[in-house]
């Protein structure tokens, strides 16, 4: 059975993983300061993107994500692991993503992959301090223009 901590523990994460989700579906960059250590490594280069540290984290997805019309990030299935101030995290994430064509045409790109986390307790509160993610799959759904 679960301690009550154990439980906060992987409550407290959970939500960190949704927050981060909220964070960059609201374009509301300054907010991953409260999901990420200061220090915190962040490698999207799996999916195409950038690895750095948290302010080249930021610039990234503040130059790429506004060239998408729409998206979103579903986190689900964490696999979480505490060990007292530290924790690691495996999550499912779903991102679809509205591709902007040419002459009104839609397309839909799929991304599915997992985020593979390091996590600190620092200050009472739990902080990504290693993200990586890895790639499961992604495709192109080609639509028609409204």
């Amino acid at each position: 059975m679960l301690s009550l901590q154990e439980i906060s523990d992987r409550l407290e994460i959970q939500d960190l993983l949704v927050r981060y989700a909220h964070a960059v579906d609201t374009e509301q960059w300054d907010l991953l300061d409260e999901v990420f250590t200061p220090d915190a490594h962040v490698d999207y280069s799996a999916m195409g993107g950038s690895a750095g540290d948290l302010t080249e984290t930021k610039k990234f997805l503040a130059q790429v994500m506004p060239n998408f019309p729409a998206f979103q990030h579903l986190v689900a299935n964490s696999s979480v692991t505490v060990d007292g101030d530290t924790a690691t995290a495996r999550t499912i994430c779903h991102n679809p993503m509205l591709v902007p064509g040419q002459e009104g045409a839609k397309t839909l790109m799929l991304c599915g992959l997992w985020y593979l986390d390091t996590l600190v307790r620092v200050d009472g509160a739990w902080r990504i301090a290693r993200r990586v993610e890895e790639k499961s799959y992604m495709f192109l759904v080609e639509g028609t223009s409204a």
